[in-house]
C-alpha cells in the first residue's frame, strides 16, 4: 500500500511540474506565450537543424582564391585569380549515375507517358554524342546509358537544361518522401497529369495528396498541411554555382583543418596537394592514379596488366579517392554543369569586385509567381507551379538592383567588348560554364580553376552533373556559434598526403 501511495503521489508530482512547465516559454519582444491555442496559436518551433539530404555531403564554406593557379596555357585568360567567400552549402557526394537518371526517366514515363510522351521524350539523353566519324563507339551508343554494367557510371549525353529539370524534380520526389517518413502523407504512386505533388505546389495549397495524418493546428485547434515555417521541407536540389563548384572541388577545408589555424594562403592545383596526378603516401595505394583522365596521346588508360586509371571512358562515380569534403571526381570522370551563365571576364572583375566577392554568380532572373484573377497561383498542366520575369518597373525603383534579368549584366557588351555571337564568338545568353576535366582531357584541365563553357541546350559524352543544396542558418553543419567551435576544433583526416 504504500509503495502504491507513492507511485500515485510520484505520477502526480511529475503531472503538475510538466502542466506547470509546458507552457513557459514566451515572446521575448511582447509576453504572449508560444505554441498556445488560447494565446492565438503562435509556433516557436525547438528546430533541431537542417537535415542533410539523400546522397548530399556538407560544404563548409569559407574564402579563397577563385581562380587560375597554373600558367594559362590556351591564353583564355577568363579567370583572373580573386578572393571572394562562398557560403556552406551541400553537394552530391558522387556525379548523378546513369540509374539515378533512369529512376527519373521511369517516374516521368508513369506519371507523364500516357498524356505527355513529349514530357518524357524531352528527358532523355542524347546517346549519339558518342558517335564519332572516325571512331567505333556505337556500343555505348546502345549500351552505355541502359545497361546494368554502367548503372553506376555517370549520366553523360544530358545538356544544362535536362540537368536543371532533374533536379526540380528530385526536390520534389524527396520532400515528398519525407513527408510519407514523417507519417503525413501516404505514397502515392498513382499520381498523374497536373494531378502530382511539387514543393511549391503542395505548400501553396494547390496539392493535397493522400493524407495520413496531418499536423496539429494550434490556431484553430484541428490539423494543418507542412508549412514552410515548419522547416521540415528541405531547400531545392540545384546545379551548384562556378564558384560553390570550384570552391568544393580545391577542398581546402583539409589543408586548414589539418594545421588548426586559419592559413588563407593555402593553395592547390588539384584537389589533392603536390603538382602530380598519382597517390604518393607509403602504402599499397602508391603510385595509384588519383583522377580518370587521358595521360597523353592515345593513352585513356593505361597498358594491360598495369591499367593506371582502369578507365578508357568513364569510371562508376566512386572511383578515385574522395578529397578532403568527401567528394568524389572532382577532377576527372566528366566535365559537370554550373548554373552560371559563361563571361570571359565577370561581372566582379570588370567592374565592382568589392560588392560581388560574397556568393559571385552570373545568371540571374528575378522571378514572380502567376496568379489569376483572383490571386490564387497558377500550375501547369504538368502539375508545376508558373513563374515569370516581370517588366523591370518595379525594380527600378529599388536600390539594390535595377533589372529583373541580370544573364547579361555589365559584360562589356556594347561597351568595349562585342561578342558578337555566331560571327566572332560563340558566347551568348545561353552559354553556361563547364567546370572540372573529365575521362578525355590532359591533366590541365583537373584543376578546379580552368573553365570551358557549353551551350545550355547541347550535350555531350564528356559532361555529366551533380546537384547542390543551400545550407540555411547557421555555417556550421552542428549548428554551434562560433565561440564554441573555436574551444573545440575538429582535426579531419586528410585524405591526401
Amino acid at each position: 500500500m504504500k509503495l502504491k501511495l507513492f507511485g500515485t503521489v510520484l505520477a502526480l508530482a511529475v503531472m503538475l511540474t510538466s502542466q506547470s512547465c509546458k507552457h513557459t516559454e514566451k515572446s521575448s519582444t511582447t509576453g504572449w506565450h508560444y505554441n498556445e491555442t488560447e494565446w492565438g496559436g503562435f509556433e516557436k518551433l525547438d528546430y533541431e537543424d537542417q537535415i542533410t539530404g539523400p546522397n548530399l555531403v556538407f560544404v563548409e564554406g569559407g574564402t579563397f582564391t577563385m581562380g587560375q593557379v597554373q600558367e594559362d596555357v590556351p591564353y583564355d585568360w577568363n579567370n583572373i585569380p580573386r578572393r571572394v567567400t562562398v557560403s556552406s552549402f551541400y553537394m552530391d557526394e558522387t556525379e548523378v549515375s546513369n540509374i539515378a537518371y533512369r529512376e527519373y526517366i521511369y517516374y516521368l514515363n508513369r506519371v507523364y507517358g500516357t498524356n505527355y510522351p513529349e514530357r518524357v521524350k524531352k528527358a532523355l539523353p542524347d546517346t549519339l554524342v558518342w558517335r564519332d566519324e572516325l571512331t567505333y563507339n556505337e556500343p555505348f551508343v546502345e549500351t552505355y546509358f541502359r545497361h546494368p554494367n554502367y548503372d553506376e557510371y555517370p549520366v553523360v549525353g544530358v545538356n544544362w537544361l535536362q540537368a536543371t529539370d532533374y533536379c526540380k524534380w528530385r526536390t520534389d520526389v524527396v520532400n515528398e518522401m519525407i513527408l510519407i517518413e514523417r507519417g503525413i502523407l501516404n505514397p502515392n504512386p498513382d499520381q498523374m497529369d497536373s494531378d502530382v505533388f511539387t514543393s511549391k505546389t503542395y505548400l501553396a495549397g494547390l496539392y493535397q495528396g493522400s493524407v495520413k495524418k496531418n499536423l496539429p493546428d494550434l490556431k484553430t485547434g484541428g490539423e494543418r498541411p507542412v508549412r514552410f515555417e515548419d522547416g521540415i521541407l528541405l531547400p531545392d536540389y540545384r546545379l551548384p554555382t562556378e564558384a560553390e563548384w570550384e570552391y568544393a572541388a580545391l577542398g581546402l577545408v583539409g589543408n586548414n583543418s589539418f594545421s588548426g589555424d586559419e592559413v588563407i594562403t593555402n593553395r592547390r592545383i588539384y584537389p589533392w596537394n603536390g603538382f602530380g596526378s598519382r597517390y604518393r603516401k607509403h602504402d599499397r595505394k602508391q603510385g595509384d592514379f588519383l583522377a580518370n583522365f587521358k595521360r597523353g596521346a592515345g593513352d585513356y588508360m593505361g597498358i594491360a596488366g598495369a591499367l593506371n586509371d582502369a578507365a578508357h571512358i568513364t569510371a562508376p562515380v566512386k572511383s578515385f579517392m574522395p578529397n578532403d569534403y568527401g567528394l568524389y571526381n572532382m577532377a576527372g570522370n566528366v566535365s559537370e554543369w554550373t548554373s552560371d551563365v559563361y563571361r570571359p571576364l565577370t561581372a566582379e572583375t570588370l567592374f565592382d569586385e568589392e560588392n560581388h566577392d560574397l556568393n559571385p554568380y552570373r545568371g540571374n532572373e528575378f522571378k514572380e509567381i502567376l496568379r489569376d484573377e483572383n490571386g490564387t497561383p497558377v500550375k501547369d498542366s504538368l502539375g508545376h507551379m508558373v513563374y515569370f520575369v516581370p517588366d523591370d518597373t518595379t525594380a527600378a525603383r529599388r536600390e539594390n538592383y535595377k533589372r529583373n534579368y541580370l544573364k547579361n549584366y555589365q559584360d562589356g557588351d556594347d561597351e568595349f567588348i562585342k561578342y558578337n555571337y555566331g560571327k566572332s564568338s560563340l558566347v551568348n545568353d545561353k552559354s553556361r560554364v563547364v567546370k572540372g576535366g573529365s575521362w578525355a582531357d590532359r591533366i590541365y584541365w583537373m584543376s578546379p580553376g580552368t573553365r570551358r563553357f557549353k551551350d545550355e541546350d547541347k550535350a555531350d559524352r564528356t559532361i555529366g552533373f551533380r546537384c547542390a543544396m543551400t545550407r540555411t542558418g547557421s555555417p556550421k553543419e552542428n549548428g554551434d556559434p562560433a565561440g564554441k567551435y573555436f574551444k573545440s576544433k575538429k582535426k579531419v583526416k586528410r585524405k591526401y598526403d
